[in-house]
């Protein structure tokens, strides 16, 4: 099962391009919920590369690693990768009105199609407040 998220960042592509893979910025927008943070992120970005950011609740009851490895990187366009045996694509596209960010990403069976979606889409929603925040 694909899922889709996206969100529309008003701000430059190429600013939008480096929020998105810089592991400063990723510690700051990577947060689906204001109990949660991401504590580190390390970003090895080239295809063959890897990453991996470090999410915990604030309140320390619960953490894990989202990590995986770049396959595929077309700048200022696409980015995909592998996370475990799943696999991911975020899309880039520029518009008068500002960036289209849309992320694709192979659902897994512990939790509900809708409840992935919600996260993700959480997610990314930070990153766009983030993005914007940083223009001033």
């Amino acid at each position: 099962m694909k899922i889709f998220v996206s969100t529309l960042v008003a701000a430059p592509l190429a600013e939008v391009w480096r929020a998105y893979n810089s592991p400063e910025d990723i510690k700051v927008w990577n947060t689906a919920s204001p109990d949660w943070h991401t504590t580190a992120s390390t970003v090895d970005f080239r295809e063959g590369g890897k990453f991996s950011s470090r999410m915990e609740a604030k309140d320390g009851s619960f953490g894990f690693d989202f990590a995986g490895e770049y396959t595929r990187i077309l700048p200022l366009q696409r980015i995909e990768y592998s996370f475990g045996e799943r696999q991911a694509s975020v899309d880039f596209s520029e518009s008068a009105q500002g960036v289209t960010v849309t992320v694709s990403f192979d659902g897994e069976e512990t939790h509900t199609e809708e409840q992935q979606r919600g996260g993700w889409q959480a997610i990314l929603d930070s990153f766009a407040r983030h993005v914007v925040a940083a223009q001033g």
